[in-house]
């Protein structure tokens, strides 16, 4: 699962809004990091790439580089 970890994310965007606080990959994304995480657990891996591959998107769109 080193393929979608926290760690492969290169920087750190800001939420748009008065303060600027970074978003963090913890916290992005949460509809596609849910059901990506229960497929994994449900299914496994390998059964579950095109909800990894709709996670890694929605990251990018936010400017994490994973």
């Amino acid at each position: 699962m080193s393929s979608i970890s926290a760690a492969s994310v290169e920087s750190t965007p800001a939420i748009d809004g008065a303060e600027k606080k970074p978003l963090k990959a913890c916290c992005a994304c949460p509809e596609t990091k849910k059901v990506r995480d229960a497929c994994i657990i449900e299914k496994g891996e390998e059964s579950c790439t095109g909800l990894i591959e709709a996670h890694k998107e929605c990251m990018r769109a936010l400017g994490f580089k994973i």
